[in-house]
Protein backbone atom coordinates (compact mmCIF):
# COMPACT_ATOMS: atom_id res chain seq x y z
CA UNK A 1 0.00 0.00 0.00
CA UNK A 2 2.96 2.57 0.91
CA UNK A 3 4.84 1.46 -2.90
CA UNK A 4 1.39 2.45 -4.22
CA UNK A 5 1.07 5.52 -2.09
CA UNK A 6 4.48 6.97 -3.13
CA UNK A 7 3.76 6.09 -6.73
CA UNK A 8 0.45 8.16 -7.03
CA UNK A 9 2.49 11.00 -5.12
CA UNK A 10 5.52 11.04 -8.02
CA UNK A 11 2.67 10.68 -10.57
CA UNK A 12 1.15 13.95 -9.81
CA UNK A 13 4.52 15.67 -9.85
CA UNK A 14 4.89 14.73 -13.47
CA UNK A 15 3.47 16.28 -16.57
CA UNK A 16 -0.18 15.34 -17.35
CA UNK A 17 -0.50 12.77 -19.89
CA UNK A 18 -4.08 10.78 -20.60
CA UNK A 19 -4.07 7.55 -19.12
CA UNK A 20 -5.63 6.24 -22.02
CA UNK A 21 -3.68 7.78 -25.67
CA UNK A 22 -0.87 8.76 -23.64
CA UNK A 23 -0.47 12.00 -25.35
CA UNK A 24 0.56 14.95 -22.74
CA UNK A 25 -2.44 17.44 -21.94
CA UNK A 26 -2.70 20.50 -19.73
CA UNK A 27 -3.84 20.01 -16.43
CA UNK A 28 -6.67 21.87 -17.45
CA UNK A 29 -7.48 19.92 -20.77
CA UNK A 30 -7.81 16.77 -18.81
CA UNK A 31 -10.94 15.62 -17.17
CA UNK A 32 -10.17 12.58 -15.12
CA UNK A 33 -7.14 11.76 -16.11
CA UNK A 34 -8.64 11.36 -19.46
CA UNK A 35 -8.57 13.60 -22.95
CA UNK A 36 -11.39 15.02 -24.58
CA UNK A 37 -10.62 12.06 -27.33
CA UNK A 38 -10.52 9.49 -25.21
CA UNK A 39 -13.18 10.67 -22.74
CA UNK A 40 -15.85 9.53 -25.58
CA UNK A 41 -14.89 5.72 -24.31
CA UNK A 42 -17.10 6.03 -21.09
CA UNK A 43 -20.17 8.04 -22.78
CA UNK A 44 -23.32 6.48 -21.79
CA UNK A 45 -25.14 3.73 -24.38
CA UNK A 46 -28.88 3.34 -24.98
CA UNK A 47 -29.74 0.33 -22.38
CA UNK A 48 -32.64 -1.63 -20.80
CA UNK A 49 -33.10 0.42 -17.22
CA UNK A 50 -33.95 -2.26 -15.72
CA UNK A 51 -31.19 -5.27 -16.16
CA UNK A 52 -28.76 -2.17 -17.63
CA UNK A 53 -27.58 -4.33 -20.46
CA UNK A 54 -26.91 -2.36 -24.06
CA UNK A 55 -29.95 -2.05 -26.64
CA UNK A 56 -30.49 -0.17 -29.98
CA UNK A 57 -32.53 2.58 -27.97
CA UNK A 58 -32.91 3.68 -24.28
CA UNK A 59 -35.63 1.40 -22.35
CA UNK A 60 -37.91 1.13 -19.00
CA UNK A 61 -37.41 -2.67 -19.65
CA UNK A 62 -36.80 -5.08 -22.46
CA UNK A 63 -38.71 -7.84 -23.46
CA UNK A 64 -36.96 -10.20 -21.22
CA UNK A 65 -37.02 -7.67 -18.18
CA UNK A 66 -40.41 -7.61 -19.12
CA UNK A 67 -41.42 -11.61 -19.55
CA UNK A 68 -38.93 -12.16 -16.13
CA UNK A 69 -38.90 -9.02 -14.33
CA UNK A 70 -36.00 -8.95 -11.67
CA UNK A 71 -36.07 -8.60 -7.72
CA UNK A 72 -34.56 -5.17 -7.98
CA UNK A 73 -35.90 -2.27 -9.53
CA UNK A 74 -33.24 0.04 -11.83
CA UNK A 75 -29.81 -0.84 -12.69
CA UNK A 76 -27.21 1.89 -13.51
CA UNK A 77 -23.42 0.93 -14.66
CA UNK A 78 -20.72 2.96 -16.78
CA UNK A 79 -20.66 0.76 -19.32
CA UNK A 80 -19.60 -2.65 -20.73
CA UNK A 81 -17.08 -4.62 -19.12
CA UNK A 82 -14.36 -4.28 -22.10
CA UNK A 83 -11.26 -2.01 -22.27
CA UNK A 84 -10.44 0.51 -21.40
CA UNK A 85 -13.02 0.64 -18.63
CA UNK A 86 -12.34 -3.04 -17.50
CA UNK A 87 -8.87 -2.47 -16.81
CA UNK A 88 -9.29 -0.03 -14.44
CA UNK A 89 -11.84 -2.29 -12.68
CA UNK A 90 -9.34 -5.21 -12.91
CA UNK A 91 -6.50 -2.66 -11.73
CA UNK A 92 -8.65 -1.56 -8.65
CA UNK A 93 -9.91 -4.66 -7.86
CA UNK A 94 -6.74 -7.39 -8.06
CA UNK A 95 -3.45 -4.85 -8.07
CA UNK A 96 -4.45 -2.54 -4.99
CA UNK A 97 -4.74 0.76 -7.32
CA UNK A 98 -7.58 1.73 -4.37
CA UNK A 99 -7.14 5.26 -5.78
CA UNK A 100 -9.43 4.24 -8.65
CA UNK A 101 -12.13 4.64 -6.36
CA UNK A 102 -12.54 8.26 -6.96
CA UNK A 103 -12.52 8.02 -10.89
CA UNK A 104 -14.60 5.05 -10.94
CA UNK A 105 -17.19 6.79 -8.60
CA UNK A 106 -16.68 10.21 -10.39
CA UNK A 107 -17.86 8.37 -13.85
CA UNK A 108 -20.82 6.54 -12.04
CA UNK A 109 -22.36 9.38 -10.32
CA UNK A 110 -23.00 10.91 -13.22
CA UNK A 111 -25.64 7.96 -14.84
CA UNK A 112 -27.77 8.25 -11.43
CA UNK A 113 -30.25 10.93 -11.67
CA UNK A 114 -32.96 9.05 -9.40
CA UNK A 115 -30.52 8.38 -6.13
CA UNK A 116 -31.97 5.98 -3.58
CA UNK A 117 -31.90 7.19 -0.26
CA UNK A 118 -29.01 4.95 1.46
CA UNK A 119 -26.37 3.32 0.27
CA UNK A 120 -24.73 0.05 1.00
CA UNK A 121 -22.76 -2.47 -0.34
CA UNK A 122 -21.48 -6.52 -1.39
CA UNK A 123 -20.37 -7.78 1.27
CA UNK A 124 -16.56 -9.62 1.19
CA UNK A 125 -16.12 -12.70 3.53
CA UNK A 126 -13.29 -12.18 6.41
CA UNK A 127 -10.29 -14.12 4.71
CA UNK A 128 -11.16 -12.79 1.43
CA UNK A 129 -10.68 -9.16 3.09
CA UNK A 130 -7.59 -10.33 5.00
CA UNK A 131 -6.03 -11.79 1.96
CA UNK A 132 -7.03 -8.53 -0.25
CA UNK A 133 -6.57 -5.62 2.72
CA UNK A 134 -9.79 -3.97 1.11
CA UNK A 135 -13.08 -4.46 0.03
CA UNK A 136 -13.68 -2.61 -3.23
CA UNK A 137 -17.29 -2.25 -3.42
CA UNK A 138 -17.27 -0.68 -0.08
CA UNK A 139 -15.00 1.82 -1.22
CA UNK A 140 -16.66 2.69 -4.10
CA UNK A 141 -20.14 2.59 -1.97
CA UNK A 142 -18.25 5.35 -0.03
CA UNK A 143 -16.71 7.03 -2.50
CA UNK A 144 -20.38 7.38 -4.39
CA UNK A 145 -22.55 8.33 -1.15
CA UNK A 146 -19.61 11.14 -0.66
CA UNK A 147 -20.43 12.43 -3.72
CA UNK A 148 -23.88 12.00 -3.99
CA UNK A 149 -23.86 13.28 -0.90
CA UNK A 150 -26.36 10.41 0.98
CA UNK A 151 -25.66 8.17 3.70
CA UNK A 152 -23.79 5.10 3.60
CA UNK A 153 -24.31 1.95 5.99
CA UNK A 154 -22.38 -1.37 5.81
CA UNK A 155 -26.03 -3.36 6.22
CA UNK A 156 -24.67 -7.20 5.06
CA UNK A 157 -22.70 -9.56 6.23
CA UNK A 158 -21.24 -12.59 4.54
CA UNK A 159 -21.33 -15.48 6.79
CA UNK A 160 -20.26 -18.42 4.32
CA UNK A 161 -16.85 -18.48 2.31
CA UNK A 162 -17.41 -19.39 -1.41
CA UNK A 163 -15.63 -19.99 -4.57
CA UNK A 164 -15.42 -17.27 -6.87
CA UNK A 165 -18.35 -16.56 -9.16
CA UNK A 166 -15.97 -15.94 -11.91
CA UNK A 167 -16.42 -18.48 -14.42
CA UNK A 168 -19.85 -20.28 -13.33
CA UNK A 169 -23.23 -20.12 -14.99
CA UNK A 170 -26.20 -18.35 -13.74
CA UNK A 171 -27.11 -21.88 -11.98
CA UNK A 172 -23.80 -22.44 -10.28
CA UNK A 173 -23.44 -19.07 -9.39
CA UNK A 174 -27.16 -18.74 -8.02
CA UNK A 175 -26.06 -22.06 -5.54
CA UNK A 176 -22.62 -21.15 -4.56
CA UNK A 177 -24.20 -18.45 -2.67
CA UNK A 178 -26.73 -19.97 -1.40
CA UNK A 179 -27.28 -18.98 2.79
CA UNK A 180 -23.97 -16.79 2.13
CA UNK A 181 -25.68 -13.64 3.42
CA UNK A 182 -27.52 -12.04 6.61
CA UNK A 183 -28.39 -8.53 7.01
CA UNK A 184 -27.07 -6.81 10.07
CA UNK A 185 -29.94 -4.95 11.24
CA UNK A 186 -34.19 -5.29 10.22
CA UNK A 187 -36.26 -3.23 9.63
CA UNK A 188 -35.19 -0.57 7.77
CA UNK A 189 -35.83 2.75 8.00
CA UNK A 190 -35.76 3.67 4.43
CA UNK A 191 -37.55 2.55 1.47
CA UNK A 192 -34.88 2.92 -0.96
CA UNK A 193 -31.50 1.57 -1.40
CA UNK A 194 -28.97 1.10 -3.74
CA UNK A 195 -26.43 -1.96 -3.81
CA UNK A 196 -23.46 -0.62 -5.28
CA UNK A 197 -20.84 -3.29 -7.03
CA UNK A 198 -18.25 -2.82 -9.60
CA UNK A 199 -19.76 -5.69 -11.90
CA UNK A 200 -22.61 -7.28 -12.24
CA UNK A 201 -22.55 -10.68 -14.68
CA UNK A 202 -25.83 -12.61 -13.78
CA UNK A 203 -27.05 -10.75 -10.68
CA UNK A 204 -26.92 -13.62 -8.46
CA UNK A 205 -25.44 -11.98 -5.70
CA UNK A 206 -27.24 -8.85 -5.59
CA UNK A 207 -30.63 -11.32 -5.83
CA UNK A 208 -29.53 -12.54 -2.48
CA UNK A 209 -28.95 -9.24 -1.27
CA UNK A 210 -32.31 -7.29 -2.34
CA UNK A 211 -34.12 -9.96 -0.94
CA UNK A 212 -32.57 -9.99 2.45
CA UNK A 213 -33.74 -6.11 1.67
CA UNK A 214 -36.93 -6.63 0.74
CA UNK A 215 -37.58 -9.13 3.43
CA UNK A 216 -36.46 -6.22 6.09
CA UNK A 217 -39.08 -3.99 4.61
CA UNK A 218 -37.19 -1.93 1.66
CA UNK A 219 -39.66 -0.96 -0.81
CA UNK A 220 -37.52 -0.58 -3.66
CA UNK A 221 -34.17 -1.98 -4.50
CA UNK A 222 -31.38 -0.36 -7.16
CA UNK A 223 -28.30 -1.54 -8.58
CA UNK A 224 -25.17 0.57 -8.99
CA UNK A 225 -22.62 -0.86 -10.79
CA UNK A 226 -19.15 0.16 -12.81
CA UNK A 227 -19.71 -2.67 -15.17
CA UNK A 228 -22.76 -4.53 -16.72
CA UNK A 229 -21.35 -7.63 -18.60
CA UNK A 230 -23.09 -10.46 -20.51
CA UNK A 231 -23.89 -13.73 -18.04
CA UNK A 232 -21.78 -16.41 -19.06
CA UNK A 233 -23.41 -19.43 -21.43
CA UNK A 234 -25.18 -21.82 -19.52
Amino acid sequence: MLAQRVAKYIADLLPVHCEICCLEVGRKSSIGGFCHYCRHYFQPLPRCQTCGLPMVAEVVACGECLKHPPIWHRVYCVGDYQPPLSSYVYRFKYQGQFWQTGKLSSLLATRIDQPAQLLTSVPMHWRRYWRRGYNQSEMLASSLASRLELPYQSLFRRVRATPPQAGLNRAQRKDNLLDAFSIKSRPLAVEHVAIVDDVLTTGSTVYHLCKLLLDAGVKTVDIYCICRTPEPAS
